[in-house]
């Protein structure tokens, strides 16, 4: 889709900067779309801002040295890091405003001495590219911001699941080291992570800038509230790893209910996704959610240790957050993640369980 839009865009810069405005060599134009198109999600409008501040900051510099300076070799090389320079300064390791003030000055002390006039070209190329790019991914060929978000979610969910599996196994058939390998993984989903927020950023850009996916901005958001959740109840993942390694590490009683707990946790963060991907209430994952809970209270209440007490813990707050994942406010996620423990220790009790609530 990018490599569609960065040809689009080129061809449509190249022919505005000739056609329309009558530029024989419209060069830097569709270079400017390219840069637009090719900038990560949700930088693209400050890409452009930052091409055009570059070059104004390029001309701007080239053209006081040159004054005093004249042209030549050192010359051009003095010029050229003095615009780099004064870009690094205002603006900081900014890669599009370094570039095109360096490509300015590098044009611009060059060309002058056979070539009057350049500035004016230069600055409507940028604006032209730049206001092209920002176009097509607007308005002609505008991604689904959905799309984007899945395809960023989708490992960081799996290897969720995949984790607290891990860790049930780990719990069934008391293989610490299973245990700790989970909490490894668990803590190197940094990066995944981050891809996420890139994502959820370029979402939030197309939501704003394409009229076509303006329908999708509710999504959008739900999607950032839900992300919020999320990387909690990967928090507390890591933390019931880390208590299911030590509860192993000392031989502490591990009732049946507690790795099947863990493991329909599993469960529900691999429906959260499906539900959320198909556009359906996620109902299911909440009976998910509240049947993990319930077996965590079936647990305790048959008998844990310290460490054992810490996993039921960590697993009704990390259920907490994801009810609250799937639209729950704080109020009624507790209410139930409480109510599922009562429940689940009445059950173990041989009671019946009270449903006055």
């Amino acid at each position: 889709m990018i490599s569609t839009q960065a040809g689009l865009a080129a061809a449509v810069a190249w022919v505005i900067g000739h056609d329309v405005l009558g530029n024989p060599a419209p060069v830097f134009a569709p270079s400017a779309a390219v840069g637009t198109i090719v900038a990560a999600l949700g930088q693209r409008a400050h890409r452009t801002a930052e091409l055009l501040l570059g070059v104004g900051l390029g001309i701007a510099v080239t053209d006081l040295l040159l004054k005093y300076l004249g042209t030549g070799l050192w010359q051009t090389g003095l010029i050229v890091g003095c615009a780099i320079l004064a870009t690094l300064m205002l603006f900081g390791r900014s890669g599009a405003a370094v570039g095109q003030a360096g490509g300015t000055a590098v044009l611009l002390t060059t060309l002058s001495p056979a070539q009057q006039d350049l500035e004016w070209p230069r600055v409507v190329d940028a604006m032209v590219g730049g206001v092209v790019g920002l176009v097509v991914v607007a308005l002609l060929l505008p991604l689904n911001p959905m799309r984007i978000l899945d395809r960023s979610a989708a490992p960081i969910y799996l290897n969720l699941a995949n984790q607290l599996r891990e860790v049930s196994t780990a719990l069934a058939t008391h293989d610490r080291q299973r245990a700790v390998r989970a909490l490894e993984a668990l803590r190197s989903m940094g990066p995944d992570l981050e891809r996420m927020h890139q994502a959820l950023s370029g979402a939030e850009e197309v939501v704003s800038l394409a009229p076509a996916r303006w329908l999708r901005r509710q999504d959008v958001e739900r999607f950032a509230r839900g992300t919020v959740q999320v990387e909690r109840v990967i928090e507390h993942s890591r933390g019931l790893a880390r208590r299911s390694a030590m509860a192993l590490q000392y031989h502490e009683p591990i009732p049946a209910d507690l790795p099947v707990s863990v493991d329909r946790l599993a469960d529900a963060v691999e429906s959260l996704r499906r539900e959320h991907r198909a556009g359906y209430e996620p109902e299911r994952t909440r009976r998910k959610i509240y049947d993990a809970v319930h077996k965590a209270g079936q647990a305790r209440a048959l008998g844990v240790s310290d460490f054992g007490s810490a996993v039921v813990t960590q697993l009704r707050t990390a259920a907490s957050d994801l009810l609250r994942a799937t639209g729950c406010d704080p109020a009624s996620a507790n209410r139930t993640v409480r109510r599922a423990i009562e429940h689940g220790a009445n059950t173990a009790r041989g009671r019946r369980p009270d449903t006055s609530e």
